[in-house]
């Protein structure tokens, strides 16, 4: 799943991703396919997006990693006119295209049907609300459920300064989903701060004080009935850190984002979910790799992962 970060501070614009890359194998099993998978891309030297959720897309049968997919928009669009705003509206236009909503169903569902027939039982109707995949089951008994699986998303955060780098703006693109601007310097109060997309319960805990999983919790949900979820939501708000961002160096919001990404990737190490909902994939690790845009430089790698090549031999003989 990933987890990718921004903040937006005076000094100009950081973007942090990590490296890894996860996926569900034909048992529906959690995988991890690589810590060297690049999540952060150049679109102009104004502008720069992250991806997090779904690594692959098909194309003509076969699938194809997502900055396979960037290098292709670049290619396609004349960005460097283009406001942040635009990129965001045509990056989410073309990878809606490509996202095939039912395709995506009709994975979820045959792997659903093999895992039930494999029990010996079948599936009666499958129905999808709110991105949700909702399929009703009979086991080998005839006693029927209902089994849940979320439609994998593909979302990005991209950032960058318009024309002349007058202003800047952030914005979540989520597909399936809309597109959500979170940084805008021309709007009182919306200048500067954080966003994060992905695996982010550990960021929300850290800075926030909890994560959108408290409401799995009864007396959660039995208080957001009694008071209202606003409510709830802007009490639980009082926990937040009071991080002064309007104030923060570049080099500190530098070495914020690598430590919310690398201490994600720790807990993830030493977890597996919470109590109220357990089970989870490790689905952050690897290299952080990081860039800034600052108006008298644009865009600009501070870590940025390279080729290597191991010398297993040279390794084997030392610890002989």
């Amino acid at each position: 799943m990933s987890l990718v970060i921004n903040i937006t501070t005076p000094e100009g614009i950081v973007l942090a991703a990590d490296s890894r890359q996860s996926y569900r194998n034909q048992r529906g099993a959690a995988r991890i396919g690589s810590d060297n998978a690049s999540k952060l891309f150049k679109i102009n030297e104004r502008i720069a997006i992250a991806a997090t959720g779904l690594a692959f897309l098909p194309e003509n049968g076969m699938m194809k990693n997502i900055s396979k997919y960037i290098e292709q928009f670049k290619k396609s669009e004349d960005t460097e006119k283009m406001t942040v705003k635009e990129v965001a509206e045509k990056i989410h236009k073309y990878f809606g295209n490509i996202y095939k909503v039912e395709e995506q169903i009709k994975a979820i569902t045959s792997q659903f049907e093999r895992d039930v027939t494999l029990n010996g039982g079948k599936i009666i109707t499958t129905e999808v609300k709110n991105n949700i995949v909702i399929v009703q089951v009979q086991d080998k008994n005839g006693k029927t459920g209902v089994i849940n699986a979320m439609l994998e998303p593909l979302n990005f955060l991209l950032a960058g300064f318009n024309k002349n780098y007058e202003s800047h703006e952030v914005y979540t693109c989520r597909i399936p989903g809309e597109i959500e601007i979170k940084r805008n310097s021309k709007e009182p109060g919306k200048e500067y701060g954080a966003s994060w997309e992905g695996q982010n319960d550990v960021a929300s805990r850290i800075v926030l004080g909890f994560d959108g999983r408290i409401g799995n919790i009864k007396f959660v949900q039995e208080s957001a009935q009694k008071y209202g979820q606003e409510e709830i939501n802007k009490q639980l708000r009082n926990l937040e850190y009071a991080i002064q961002w309007g104030t923060m160096t570049l080099q500190d919001a530098i070495d914020f984002s690598a430590l919310i990404i690398k201490t994600t990737s720790a807990i993830q190490r030493f977890s597996d979910g919470i109590v109220a909902d357990p089970g989870a994939i490790p689905g952050v690790g690897g290299p952080v790799d990081v860039a800034i845009i600052v108006p008298d430089k644009g865009f600009t790698w501070i870590k940025k992962k390279e080729l290597v090549v191991e010398d297993d031999c040279k390794e084997s003989t030392k610890s002989i």
